[in-house]
């Protein structure tokens, strides 16, 4: 818990302010369920990290933290032995001190699809709902906002945010924090400027609640940005996949884009429009070195890569705005 002292301090300057009064207890309550197998590992990992902030960031054109001229040889080799054990890497890619984490997705090709579309984040405080090891998280401070916030329950990728974030001076570090929390442990804040969910809507059995979950987090006026898997089709068109789909078990509804715009205004959003619609390709998702397990090439049919295994239709990608009324 006196790790995120530093963040409740930081929600004192903020619109967020009323979230202490939910927050503590809920923090309180995950350290206190049963932790993952590893957790103390993993603890123990970023505990033999060196101890160095790094004095060259870039942020604005991919996610660069120090320099390799910053370290000595040893140090690096060190950083790079432990982040291994913290594999599978699954969003980034990351530049720690030379280290490159060539993570599973290209994430910054999401980012670079949407970056131009969405209201500038100057300023913004921000919420990245299912934001894995955070990487969007750091491209949204990137781009300016004053407050990136990310929520993902799962322990490996708090231990791996938390490994990059050593790194970063107090005063870049306090603007940054993942919560592992699910979007069902949220009051209804009503105060981010920006809301994303990307990645996480085909795994809810109820989608809608879900997105009255996101809305429930933004101001008045304020943008959602949706990214979401979907199939080609009409309003009325939506996938129901049976136990799997592209060997994932827990995918549940899979709409078209023209279907996601009707429930968002169904929801009452405004100005709700798809930016951008992309095939998912096996350079975008792959294996790697920090993702040794099957990735996308092992869950297409080997003889067309239009279709799942299961036959489905192979992965497509939409970006999504809509605006919640004033």
């Amino acid at each position: 818990m006196a790790a995120y002292y530093p963040f409740f301090a930081r929600l004192t300057e903020t619109s967020l302010a009323h979230w202490l009064e939910h927050l503590p207890a809920d923090l309180r309550a995950w350290e206190q369920q049963r932790q993952h197998g590893d957790a103390r590992k993993w603890h123990r990992l970023l505990a033999q990290l060196p101890d160095h902030k790094a004095a060259h960031i870039n942020l604005k054109d991919h996610v660069q933290i120090g320099d390799a001229r910053e370290l000595e040889a040893g140090q690096i080799a060190r950083i790079e032995g432990l982040l291994q054990q913290l594999m599978p890497w699954r969003k980034g890619p990351f530049d720690l001190f030379g280290v490159h984490i060539d993570t599973e997705w290209r994430s910054d090709w999401k980012w670079d699809r949407l970056a131009s579309h969405i209201t500038p984040l100057q300023g913004r405080t921000v919420l990245d709902i299912g934001c894995g090891s955070g990487y969007h998280l750091w491209r949204m401070l990137g781009a300016g906002a004053d407050l990136a916030v990310g929520i993902d329950p799962s322990h490996l990728f708090v231990a791996q945010f938390r490994a990059i974030r050593s790194f970063v001076p107090e005063a870049l570090a306090r603007n940054i924090e993942l919560l592992p929390l699910g979007i069902e442990h949220m009051p209804k804040l009503t105060a981010f400027d920006t809301v994303f969910s990307m990645g996480v809507l085909y795994h809810r059995r109820s989608p809608i609640d879900f997105l009255q979950q996101c809305i429930d987090q933004l101001r008045p006026g304020g943008e959602l940005v949706l990214e979401t898997l979907v199939i080609d089709g009409d309003v009325n068109q939506v996938l129901v996949p049976g136990s799997r789909y592209a060997q994932m078990p827990n995918v549940w509804f899979i709409p078209s884009s023209s279907a996601l715009v009707h429930w968002l205004e169904r929801l009452g959003m405004h100005h709700v429009r798809v930016v951008d619609e992309t095939v998912t390709s096996c350079d975008e998702q792959r294996r790697t070195a920090w993702m040794e397990s099957q990735s996308l090439a092992d869950f297409l049919d080997p003889n067309d890569h239009s279709r799942t295994i299961e036959g489905y239709p192979a992965p497509k990608r939409a970006v999504l705005l809509a605006t919640k009324p004033l």
